[in-house]
């Protein structure tokens, strides 16, 4: 049963309507592997699946060099041309990391936060999926993120993705990070301004309100988008955000030859599972993840931590 004391400070910080709407759908029942979300199949609620890959794997001899690439995190670097972007916040730069699952894969993480702490940056977005299963206890997977975030500097700010429990809000937000819950952010600089707006998860729950969390922004400001998942870049594009930060997708993370994801788990044109992409004005980056799911195996698609610094044009 939920604690009663979580659940009035839920309704308190995010209202009584989203708050017993996404606690009753994780409460409902079991997740689903058919229906429920944008897309039909989810992969990552068919848990007997997940060592059937693990055995295939072993037996084709692709495990332990899959695994051993998920330690291997590489490093992007995103310029991001925005012609209205103010002169002050010319170079201001974003880690962006997604997909963490920390329960899942802890050397993965160890490996992440040794790459992570020589970089500078501003500020630091998350794209959800915090946790390994989709349901369940929370534990291990918020311990894993105060571990984390003991490494990360500045300002964090983050959204929660279809694995993440929306009782997870007040640990982290104790932990210094500030959720954005179909919420917007002004980010400020002398007499310049940027928004950072965030809604919750799109994929599964459907939780996502796009224009409550464009609300306050007004029409002129650079504003940028954190969406779980990419499939939501219609609407964020016709809500005039100019950016949209995601993740979801892994890009694959277990690729054919030259990076062709065998499955992206998303509803969305295989150009946007990973890396850049345009839709119309709206500039979108999709993480390929700095984690693992299912399985701790990596093929031809190595996690990333990523770096976007925004450019006058």
């Amino acid at each position: 049963m939920m604690d009663n004391n979580i659940q009035q400070a839920l309704e308190k910080r995010l209202g009584v309507v989203h708050a017993r709407q996404r606690l009753g759908i994780e409460q409902d029942a079991e997740p689903k592997v058919f229906g429920g979300g944008l897309n039909f199949f989810h992969p990552e609620n068919w848990y007997s699946i997940h060592a059937m890959i693990r055995y295939t794997l072993k037996a084709s001899g692709l495990y332990w060099r899959g695994r051993n690439n998920s330690l291997k995190h590489r490093l992007v670097n995103n310029d991001i041309f925005l012609p209205h972007l103010p002169s002050a916040f010319d170079g201001y730069t974003l880690l962006h990391l997604s997909d963490l699952h920390v329960d899942l894969h802890p050397e993965a993480m160890n490996a992440m936060i040794k790459k992570i702490q020589p970089l500078e940056y501003n500020a630091c977005i998350l794209t959800g999926d915090y946790r390994a299963q989709t349901s369940g206890s929370i534990d291990a997977a918020m311990n894993g993120m105060r571990r984390v975030l003991e490494h990360l500097e500045g300002p964090v700010y983050a959204v929660l993705g279809n694995h993440d429990s929306i009782r997870m809000v007040p640990g982290l937000e104790e932990a210094g990070v500030q959720i954005l819950l179909n919420e917007s952010h002004q980010i400020t600089s002398g007499d310049a301004s940027i928004y950072l707006a965030g809604i919750d998860d799109a994929h599964y729950f459907r939780v996502d309100n796009i224009e409550k969390a464009a609300s306050d922004i007004p029409s002129e400001a650079v504003s940028l988008l954190l969406s779980h998942t990419p499939e939501i870049y219609r609407q964020a594009a016709h809500a005039g955000f100019d950016v949209m930060f995601s993740g979801h997708t892994h890009g694959g993370q277990i690729c054919l030859p030259g990076g062709y994801p065998i499955t992206l788990d998303a509803k969305c044109p295989r150009r946007m599972g990973s890396g850049n992409w345009d839709y119309h004005h709206l500039k979108g980056y999709t993480s390929a993840g700095a984690g693992t799911c299912i399985v701790n195996v990596r093929l031809n698609c190595p996690p990333e931590i990523t770096l976007h610094r925004l450019r006058q044009a």
